[in-house]
């Protein structure tokens, strides 16, 4: 059935190879006519439907609150009736000389002249004289005792819902007056005129014991909401409104329903809907002649350019390219006539090219192979042939998992579900850890990047990273960078104690002092090392403890100063301290304060000029402390602030002395930032090196 449809279309549809530009361009012109305007007239004719039933919905809703509004004024209407009839001197006369036979003539009387259904006497539970038709009366006693002057109720006898209103005439004493209106087809018909709609009165009864129809959800909105509910119902063809009706107690009582037929509104739309109709299929006329001219306008010169192509497409390169038509066709014939002559030496130049990129990736150090959209190795550079163990001819071809053989992890295989192939399609590229190599030959851990992919192939570069081999790297590199920075204060060390046994029996006590002072300042070297390197290794460990104490901040840079003043004294620099004596407390470790002190002045010692001067401040701002330490230096290399306080790094520059681990100012860093503070690094207006701390006050207990 499909099939035939599809050859129905077809044969109807014209073949766009067989079809000229200038038809196109006519059913193109008529198409977009046909679109814009069929819209618009589809969005005017909705938004009209939309504005004609909420109109409906608004007078439906109207006219049901207007007949219950009406009941309303109804109930207080029958107040007054019964506050009148009570007040009568007729009707208290025959009630106090006992002729209750005398009395319904005068309830008729009343009753007819305010439009009530039913007028009765009654004697606290008894019927002394009624007039019209037989009620429920006791029913209707007990809704007036329960909810005052004005009532509402539902009979027993019959399934019409009453209101009305009682008063108690001024003698004799126990006797009340009765006036009861029936909502009925009668009443309905009165608030009908009165609402300007078809109303109905249901009895709540009704509702609850009536089967399912097209109105129960409409009922059931509106009892729920407890003020209304509208609907426009379409299998009714009617806009309707529901308004329940409570007692003053809260029981329901009745259903107030307006309806409107829909065709007094749908009727005020349709001509417009005509009009609109009308406009567009005239607007399509007019496209089509628009489209004729203007594709006799755009096709010739089209066709003369098209036959040109032919011959180039062919191979025929001597051909000319016709300009002429519009500007755009102008343009295409010129660029084609540049394309044409380009051609060959743009054919040379991509030749050329893939030769130089074959070299390319055949002498980089990385492996690099590439596969297309099924994963399927298609390149294969002899690096990553020699890293996998293949020859490229028996990899392409294959399954890129089948080739690399990456391990089972949790007993699947990883190009099952972290593929950085399939990532990179996503995310324009990604990396990942690979251990290859197929139980049980050793693996060999490599990470994989891939590039997005472009013109169904993905290139990926593949570099060794065996974890035997990095280990080994890591470990050489630490033991190499120790065994470094130890060997040098160890040897100076070492020469001063040969020359102290060499010269103590004849050597002076000056030079004996210099050697011990250089063997101090050594000792004082090594542990500052030693201490920084276990300290970056409690850090990193997570084993570094901040004891938080009552610290004054001259106590720590007093035994800094203790600790480095012997490095001081051996490059003849001058320690200035700017601390003042009320200067508050802070709450920290004194011994790692003293260390970052210690760091700070070891630091400027090496990196200051001899005889220089080296400054210690600090002062109380706001909530904080600050501190600096400040030194006549060069400084860092210009473009190392970043890196300052990295792990392991070093000056840029030539050190005058030995360089250290590169942990001092990294440990700074690490200290303070545990002490909830920061550390940062300028160059000041006077040329000098300065680090700045800062550090919360202690607060009051």
């Amino acid at each position: 059935m499909l099939e035939r449809l599809t050859a129905k279309w077809r044969a109807a549809w014209p073949d766009p190879a067989r079809t000229s530009l200038g038809w196109w361009l006519v059913a193109i012109h008529v198409a977009i006519v046909l679109l814009v305007g069929g819209g618009i007239t589809w969005s005017a004719s909705a938004k009209l439907h939309t504005l004609a039933d909420e109109q409906g919905k608004a007078r439906v809703q109207l006219a049901a609150t207007t007949a219950r509004e009406e009941l309303r004024r109804f109930a207080d209407e029958a107040l007054v009736t019964a506050r009148t009839l009570s007040d009568r001197p007729t009707l208290q006369r025959l009630l106090a000389e006992g002729r209750n036979d005398a009395v319904p003539p005068v309830l008729r009387s009343a009753c007819e002249a305010s439009g009530m259904d039913a007028c009765a006497v009654i004697s606290d539970t008894s019927v002394v004289a009624v007039s019209g038709p037989a009620l429920d009366w006791q029913q209707i006693i007990t809704a007036g005792r329960e909810q005052g002057a004005t009532f509402m109720a539902l009979p027993a006898i019959e399934r019409v819902p009453v209101q009305g209103a009682w008063a108690v005439p001024g003698a004799p004493a126990g006797m009340r007056v009765y006036v009861v209106r029936r909502l009925d087809e009668r009443l309905a018909e009165l608030l009908s005129r009165h609402a300007g709609a078809q109303v109905k009165l249901i009895d709540y009864r009704l509702y609850t014991s009536a089967p399912v129809n097209a109105f129960t959800l409409l009922y059931s909105a509106a009892l729920a909401d407890g003020h209304s509910a509208v609907q426009r119902i379409s299998s009714q063809d009617v806009y309707a409104a529901v308004v329940p009706v409570f007692a003053s107690s809260g029981e329901a009582i009745a259903l107030i329903e307006a309806l409107l037929p829909t065709s007094a509104v749908d009727t005020s739309t349709r001509p417009l809907v005509r009009k609109l109709l009308v406009t567009a299929l005239l607007l399509a006329v007019l496209a089509v002649f628009a489209g004729i001219i203007l594709g006799e306008l755009v096709a010739g010169p089209v066709r003369a350019l098209t036959a040109a192509a032919t011959r180039l497409g062919q191979g025929d390169f001597s051909a000319s390219i016709p300009t002429g038509g519009a500007a755009e066709v102008g343009t295409l014939a010129r660029t084609m006539e540049d394309m044409r002559r380009n051609l060959i030496e743009l054919t040379s130049t991509l030749r050329r090219r893939e030769a130089e990129a074959q070299a390319v990736l055949s002498g980089i150090v990385e492996g690099v192979y590439a596969v297309d959209r099924e994963r399927v190795i298609r390149y294969l550079n002899p690096q990553a042939a020699r890293l996998l163990g293949v020859e490229p001819a028996q990899a392409v071809g294959r399954f890129c998992g089948d080739v690399l053989q990456p391990r089972d992890e949790d007993g699947r295989r990883p190009c099952d579900f972290r593929c950085p192939i399939v990532q990179a399609r996503g995310a324009g590229s990604a990396k990942a850890v690979e251990h290859l190599g197929a139980p049980p030959a050793a693996p060999r851990t490599t990470v994989i990047t891939s590039a997005a992919q472009v013109d169904g192939l993905q290139v990926q570069v593949i570099r060794d990273e065996t974890e035997l081999e990095g280990v080994r790297r890591a470990r050489d590199s630490v033991l190499a960078n120790i065994s470094h920075e130890f060997r040098t204060p160890l040897a100076a060390q070492l020469a001063s104690i040969e020359l102290l046994l060499a010269g103590m029996d004849h050597m002076g006590a000056a030079q004996q002092r210099e050697l011990v002072t250089s063997l101090q300042r050594g000792t004082l070297r090594l542990t500052q090392l030693i201490d920084n390197l276990l300290e970056s290794v409690r850090i990193e460990s997570g084993q570094l403890a901040i004891r938080h104490q009552s610290v004054a901040l001259s106590e720590v840079v007093a035994d800094a100063r203790e600790l480095v003043g012997a490095l001081l004294t051996q490059r003849h620099q001058t320690l200035e301290l700017t601390i003042a004596d009320d200067l508050p407390a802070v709450s920290g470790d004194k011994t790692r304060l003293t260390q970052v002190f210690v760091n700070l002045l070891a630091n400027a010692n090496k990196f200051a000029p001899e005889a220089s001067v080296v400054r210690i401040g600090a002062a109380a701002r706001g909530g904080e402390l600050q501190a600096w330490v400040e030194d006549e230096g060069a400084g860092p290399a210009a473009g190392d602030g970043q890196s300052l306080f990295a792990r392991f790094r070093r000056g840029g520059g030539a050190e005058p002395e030995a360089a250290g681990l590169g942990l001092g100012l990294w440990l700074v860093k690490s200290i303070i930032e545990r002490h909830g503070g920061s550390v940062a690094f300028e160059r000041t207006a006077a040329g000098r090196t300065r680090f700045t701390l800062v550090l919360p006050l202690e607060r009051p207990g």
